[in-house]
């Protein structure tokens, strides 16, 4: 799959502004993004990228706000390439945990090693929702659970939960770049245990878990909730980000709707990572 990478300058510059065209460009298919200094990085399939959504968006803020806008276009095979050279440095989260490339040559020695092979699906610890799930799963203990990971991205959150000790996980993402990139990168950490679907919440049966972990944007989470509570076991816990400050009292109430309740969150540049335990029946 081919993606434009869209690099977006906000002129002037304003932090909040940075923070809130995600959430809206996530709307139109944008599905990562980087900061940079003067604004941010927006990547989207070619096939996704609808020109008068995207500048319908900035005309949004025109009245104190221009952009300066270049798109860039990445062939799927030049993406490792793209990364390495400007995103992904070896990653030590929590203090045990490290993530690197393949293709790093120097990185320090942590308790967990996960080796990502980046391509066109996104999770390789460096965003801050993946970092703070991370750190989250590091502090549970995992051994002989059942996982479920939904939106599974490179597979990362699954492969530490393996790593970790649970019997089995299933990882599950709509999009067959993450599908493929999970299937190799649970290959190059020597993971067994990983049952990998192509799909999204609709493929759930009544199979029960005791973690399920969602990296998804809020919509997806907001539709997804009961799914996930029907089968969390009682006491399971829902570990769920990629989501702003700002969407934690949506996301909460819909949670104790539906009988999961809060556990607490972490925050990081304004994104949040909530927890929530399903109560007894």
């Amino acid at each position: 799959m081919d993606y434009y990478k869209v690099e977006i300058v906000i002129i002037p510059f304003e932090e909040w502004l940075r923070d809130v065209l995600p959430a809206m460009l996530g709307e139109i298919g944008f599905e990562s993004f980087v900061e940079t200094k003067t604004g941010l990085e927006a990547f989207i399939p070619v096939a996704a990228f609808d020109e008068a959504e995207f500048f319908y968006i900035l005309k949004t803020f025109e009245e104190n706000f221009s952009f300066r806008v270049s798109k860039e276009l990445i062939k799927s095979q030049n993406w490792n390439e793209v990364w390495e050279k400007n995103y992904f440095k070896p990653l030590v989260v929590g203090s045990e945990c490290l993530v690197r490339a393949p293709f790093h040559k120097e990185y320090p020695t942590c308790k967990y090693e996960i080796v990502i092979e980046p391509n066109m699906a996104f999770g390789t610890g460096n965003h801050e929702t993946t970092s703070m799930m991370l750190k989250a799963i590091l502090k549970e203990s995992l051994t002989g659970k059942k996982v479920l990971d939904m939106g599974c991205g490179t597979g990362i959150l699954g492969i530490l939960a393996s790593l970790k000790g649970a019997l089995e996980i299933t990882s599950i993402d709509i999009d067959e770049w993450s599908v493929k990139g999970t299937f190799e990168n649970a290959a190059l950490n020597n993971i067994k245990n990983l049952k990998i679907l192509k799909g999204d919440a609709s493929l759930l049966g009544n199979e029960n878990y005791d973690f399920i972990f969602a990296n998804i944007h809020k919509n997806v989470l907001m539709n997804d909730l009961p799914v996930y509570s029907k089968n969390l076991k009682p006491n399971g816990k829902l570990f769920i980000s990629g989501f702003y400050t700002e969407d934690i009292p949506d996301l909460t109430a819909k949670a104790e709707s539906v009988g999961l309740n809060k556990a607490g969150f972490t925050t990081k540049n304004n994104w949040v990572a909530a927890f929530f335990v399903k109560s007894f029946s």
